[in-house]
């Protein structure tokens, strides 16, 4: 579950990466570690990122969050780059790795099957479309835990 902070945490990130040609791919606010990590997954929109787009992106971030006391008291700032077995969210990630071997993985079993491999076609408002072997395969975007890259294939 999304921790209840974290669309604000966006929202103050977006403008920062922005201004820096990232681009924010996933936040997550583990608040079960202590202290507790905010991790800021990031990527740069013009060329491979880098160590420097990390630590521009959190010396910049850190400034903010802490000239916002968003988050009371202490916490773990890490920015790093997802790389490329990450998770796929956004339209702009599923257009961009629209023919790569994916890895779809439902919250429950969908046509006996959790775990569904094949070539990423798309989505739209209710479905992810897989291509395996020729065939389309239809899966409904709310029983979709998450779509991953798959770099076995």
């Amino acid at each position: 579950m999304t921790h209840s902070l974290v669309p604000q945490i966006i929202d103050l990130a977006k403008p920062i990466a922005q201004k820096l040609n990232l681009e924010v791919v996933d936040v997550v606010f583990q608040t079960n570690k202590n202290p507790p990590v905010l991790r800021i997954d990031i990527r740069n929109t013009l060329q491979d990122t880098g160590l420097e787009d990390c630590e521009q992106m959190s010396k910049t971030l850190e400034a903010q969050l802490d000239a916002t006391a968003l988050i009371t008291g202490a916490y773990v700032l890490e920015v790093s780059s997802p790389g490329i077995t990450r998770n796929l969210t956004t339209d702009r990630e599923f257009i961009t790795f629209k023919g790569f071997s994916v890895l779809i993985k439902t919250f429950a079993p969908y046509k006996n099957e959790k775990l569904w491999k094949g070539k990423l076609q798309g989505r739209d408002e209710k479905n992810v479309y897989l291509n395996q072997k020729g065939k389309t395969i239809t899966i409904p975007r709310d029983l979709v835990a998450k779509v991953q890259i798959d770099d076995a294939s």
